[in-house]
């Protein structure tokens, strides 16, 4: 996916359909010359509904779709008939996506299955025909209820990426040459930093014809977490992420540390993440033979699985699954 295809936040405009008045008809029929009220109810007004699609990975179509309008509801007939619900809009998103209010900025749902509907924005609903309003003292009521009017509402959307396994590192630290490795993905690498600027997502095979799904989340930087470089862009897809494999390359002037930063601005944006599993990799270890990699084991923090992998001659990646497969399912043993 290119970057110019990834959205992952768009404002939208939301307007759902006006309710149908109410009918005022009387009965009129050959032999009867006053048979009374018989208007039918208006019809309600379009919802403006968000249906989730894991075929989905992008809210590309609303950067430019900025107006959504449902239609609205059909006025009562006579012969107590209903009028026509208004025709809804039913906006497809990646599973993922949240919903906000613009004004206050509070979450007002999110949608995280296929098939899953949540409707953003509720049509007006049918004003009532004459026919309700017949009572003893009133036998031909001569007025109806009007329908509820529609709603127009600035709404935004947010993708945030649904994941097993998200890859949390510093730029530069070979989470786009992995996944490239253990997935169909084809990312963007080169040997500079910020080669990824938006999030990848491949589907990593296992054992026995399972699979889960690993995100590479574009690299942090220190101070992500307060808005530096695009941090708060990158970390909210963290969020949606089962298992966190944090990579550090094993040429790091101080692998513990850098890692702690890591820990540090996910702490910092969101204390939660620090509950989630976790596994630490130690990648590049082509470059070092094996005394060098046991003299680097004795400083590596205590507090945390670690796995040591290659990406270009593949040394390590099978442990790495295992631990991941491992990490991903111990909740259900």
């Amino acid at each position: 996916m290119s970057s110019s295809n990834f959205v992952d936040y768009v404002k939208i405009c939301c307007r759902s359909g006006k309710g149908g008045n109410g009918s005022t008809h009387m009965r009129r029929e050959k032999y009867v010359a006053r048979g009374g009220p018989d208007g039918g109810d208006g019809g309600r007004g379009g919802h403006v509904i968000l249906k989730g699609n894991e075929q989905l990975w992008t809210l590309l179509p609303y950067r430019y779709t900025k107006h959504l309008r449902a239609d609205h509801g059909g006025d009562g007939g006579k012969q107590t008939s209903t009028g026509a619900n208004g025709t809804d809009i039913i906006v497809e998103v990646p599973l993922g996506t949240i919903i906000r209010d613009v004004e206050s900025g509070e979450i007002e749902g999110e949608v995280t299955y296929h098939g899953e509907e949540l409707i953003i924005v509720a049509g007006g609903r049918g004003g009532q025909g004459n026919a309700h309003f017949k009572t003893p003292t009133n036998q031909t009521p001569h007025f109806a209820q009007t329908g509820e009017p529609s709603v127009e509402e600035w709404k935004v959307l947010e993708l945030k990426i649904l994941a097993d396994v998200g890859l949390v590192g510093f730029p530069n630290a070979g989470k786009s040459t992995l996944l490239s490795v253990v997935s169909a993905a084809k990312p963007e690498i080169a040997n500079y930093p910020f080669t990824t600027l938006i999030p990848n997502l491949g589907i990593v095979s296992y054992r026995d014809n399972k699979s889960f799904i690993m995100a590479d989340i574009p690299g942090i930087i220190e101070g992500a977490s307060e808005g530096k470089g695009l941090g708060l862009r990158f970390l909210k897809h963290i969020e949606r992420n089962s298992t966190l494999l944090f990579m550090v390359p094993v040429d790091s002037n101080d692998i513990s540390k850098e890692y702690n930063i890591l820990l540090n601005e996910l702490k910092q944006f969101n204390a939660e993440l620090l509950d989630k599993s976790k596994l630490l990799a130690i990648t590049k270890i082509d470059m070092l033979d094996a005394d060098m990699l046991n003299e680097i084991e004795k400083t590596l923090p205590k507090d945390i699985e670690h796995v040591f992998i290659s990406s270009i001659n593949g040394n390590g990646i099978t442990q790495l699954k295992d631990k991941l497969w491992d990490k991903l399912n111990e909740k259900v043993d």
